[in-house]
């Protein structure tokens, strides 16, 4: 802890030492503390507790307390719009959120329309900042990366001798989902692999063995999934009743990377491959340290990188808001603009313009595989790459 706490406190001396008024900071939230995306919530209530444990460690704002305004969206769009005009009522001089890209896409199109920064922490369909807006900064990758860090993967393994040529789609219809999807047919497409099914389903589908047998016939060697979180456990233990076999499972995040898909789908959810953001394997400074806190903060569940997110999160919220001139709408958002953060547990943090994101953070994904009931990090480096396991055993073999 103290090693985290000490990066804050480097981070917070070089911010501009002025305040406004005494007493607490407060910083909006908005995210699914009910609901279907409750998990990912409680993921991101962890980060925050213990970012807002070395924050305040380190003087909070500029010596002032720092205290969250939480607001459950109870993963709906029109509360969590609800919510956001609630908190600009309120006054707090920035908002985060949320989980779900079909819920922060309209959040962000009503904090431009209201002329209000608005950070994004998790949420990665393209479209949030694609064309984007000046008001709207991501520190998280957008939905390429998900599709961009498996086909490297993919790439990595033809280099040494695999075939991997043949890819089947499956992905809910949602914001997030459907950028992924697309996202892996034209990665497919500059890549020369074949896309041999591509199927998208409706919210509340539970039987996906139409879909799977179809895959089965098509003998795809990667099965490429995009899916939350009942949906992938589903997906995987239908995948293993109906005898689909696959060189790779690649999730795409989401579901996958969570660690109740390895409770809920047990045996199935063996030797799955899934796009990450953060691993406590990556190589920023205290990222281990930050695994270790978050696990305890969340009773010794593992955590997933959602919870990294929010940590970097509000520690990007504290940042900016301890450098501002003010906390006016107009000084806030220059200093998210300013914001140059070389060392975080979750990575450098940086706002760019860049391939026809504006306001995104430019930072790498990771990918990680189900071993033994553990997520294991495998890619990108060799090094990391010899902990794959790979092909994929048969189900019969298991």
């Amino acid at each position: 802890m103290k090693r985290l706490v000490m990066l804050i406190v480097l981070l917070l001396a070089s911010s501009v030492a002025w305040a406004q008024s005494e007493g607490p900071v407060e910083i909006g939230v908005i995210t699914s503390l009910t609901g279907r995306f409750a998990e990912f919530g409680e993921q991101h209530q962890a980060g925050f507790a213990v970012a807002l444990e070395d924050i305040n460690a380190a003087g909070g704002i500029n010596g002032r307390e720092v205290v969250l305004n939480i607001q459950d969206d109870t993963s709906e769009v029109s509360v969590a719009l609800t919510a956001a005009q609630q908190l600009i009522d309120a006054g707090v001089p920035l908002v985060m959120g949320a989980y779900s890209s079909s819920i922060t896409n309209p959040l962000a199109q009503f904090f431009t329309r209201s002329e209000r920064p608005f950070l994004v922490y998790t949420s990665s369909a393209d479209n949030i900042t694609m064309p984007g807006s000046e008001w709207v900064f991501r520190l998280n990758q957008p939905a390429n990366a998900y599709s961009q860090v498996l086909f490297d993967l993919f790439d990595y393994l033809n280099e040494q001798g695999a075939d991997i040529e043949k890819i089947a789609v499956i992905a809910g219809n949602g914001n997030f989902e459907q950028a992924v999807a697309t996202a892996a047919e034209e990665q497919a497409a500059d890549r020369g692999y074949e896309i041999v099914a591509n199927e998208s389903y409706d919210r509340g589908v539970t039987d996906f063995r139409p879909v799977l047998n179809r895959f089965r016939s098509q003998e795809p060697d990667v099965v490429f999934m995009v899916s939350y979180a009942e949906d992938s456990v589903a997906i995987m233990r239908q995948a293993n009743e109906v005898g689909l076999d696959a060189d790779l499972f690649a999730g795409a995040a989401a579901g996958f990377a969570l660690p109740g898909f390895i409770t809920d789908a047990g045996p199935a959810a063996e030797y799955v491959v899934t796009a990450t953001a953060w691993t406590e394997d990556v190589v920023y400074e205290g990222a281990a340290e930050l695994f270790e806190r978050l696990t305890e903060e969340l009773g010794g569940v593992e955590p997933s990188y959602h919870a990294a997110q929010a940590y970097a999160g509000l520690i990007t919220a504290v940042d900016a808001l301890s450098r501002a001139e003010s906390f006016s709408p107009e000084d806030v958002q220059a200093a998210l603009e300013a914001t140059n953060i070389e060392e975080t547990p979750y990575g450098p943090i940086r706002f760019e313009d860049f391939d026809g994101y504006q306001n995104q953070n430019p930072i790498l994904m990771v990918a990680q595989q189900v071993q033994d009931g553990q997520f294991v990090t495998v890619f990108p480096g060799e090094e990391l790459a010899e902990n794959l396991i790979f092909p994929t055993p048969a189900w019969s073999e298991r």
